[in-house]
């Protein structure tokens, strides 16, 4: 479900990220035409309703968010106060005056439309930071300049291709004021060999150098160790984990997944001011845990 929160707030959803960034024309249909400034976006359909109707609020409680999304079909929901919404072949919930948004599932969010917040996120936020809490930062391998403004806490892994390239610029970050300390996350799953790599890594004399070396594919030395690997992957499928890396801020905000250095600084700078950052970023999915 969350993808289809994503892209009714008008941003990239996490899984569209995991496939890499695209640059130039890359990714457009042939015979597509670019957008040109001043243009007007594309309208999806939405069904009729009477005026100032719980199905018209419906409507444009959705559409407020993202115009361009098509609505199939608005009716009485199985709860009281709300209307149930088919949206590009995902059911929404939304209060009969329009208000609030529900998204059902796994990753379903509440979603407040006439504050643009996500209610779901925020109680989320408290409860990140309290797991985060259980990591000591001796525990974490961290890269960070003089004097930090930002302190992030990002789950990595040594395989992600984005994992990788947020590691080519620590120096940018750095530069950036942002202190980056990493958190052990194999996304092929505990007992892989993604996860042994790590445990060598976290075991090494020098974690930090081990951990470069690992994200560019030189040779590190198998180690074994008593280790916190396992329990900072815990951490991480508890606090909502769906793809590496997942960069959070201090107050347990969720900034997104690879953000360049000065895009990330100027995130942080938005939440530091209270604001809600909608940049997802670019991640590589996990391996799912399921039987």
């Amino acid at each position: 479900m969350k993808p289809l929160f994503l892209a009714l707030l008008g941003v990239i959803s996490l899984s569209a990220c995991a496939q890499g960034p695209q640059s130039g024309a890359a990714g457009k249909a042939p015979g597509s035409q670019a957008a040109t400034a001043g243009s007007t976006a594309p309208t999806g359909s939405v069904p009729k309703a009477a005026a100032n109707t719980p199905e018209a609020h419906a409507i444009a409680a959705i559409q407020a968010l993202n115009p361009r999304v098509s609505i199939d079909k608005v009716r009485a929901a199985p709860i009281a106060g709300f209307r149930e919404a088919i949206v590009q072949g995902q059911v929404v919930y939304v209060s009969d005056d329009g208000r609030y948004l529900f998204l059902p599932g796994p990753q379903g969010a509440l979603y407040d439309v006439a504050a643009k917040k996500d209610l779901s996120e925020q109680a989320l936020a408290s409860v990140r930071k309290d797991l985060l809490k259980t990591i000591p930062v001796s525990e974490r391998i961290v890269f960070s300049p003089p004097n930090p403004k930002y302190t992030v806490s990002i789950f990595t892994d040594v395989e992600c291709g984005y994992c990788r390239k947020f590691h080519s610029e620590i120096a940018e970050y750095n530069k950036q004021g942002i202190e980056v300390q990493y958190i052990a996350f194999p996304r092929m799953g505990l007992g892989s060999e993604d996860h042994k790599k790590m445990i060598s890594v976290w075991c090494a004399p020098d974690r930090k150098k081990a951990l470069t070396d690992a994200k560019n594919d030189r040779t590190i030395p198998a180690r074994d160790c008593k280790n916190t690997v396992s329990m900072q992957y815990d951490v991480g499928q508890r606090a909502g984990l769906t793809g590496t890396p997942m960069i959070i801020a201090e107050d347990g905000t969720t900034v997104g997944g690879y953000l360049p250095p000065q895009q990330l600084r100027e995130a942080l700078d938005k939440v530091a001011r209270g604001g809600k950052t909608t940049a997802a970023g670019g991640t590589d999915p996990v391996a799912s845990t399921g039987g």
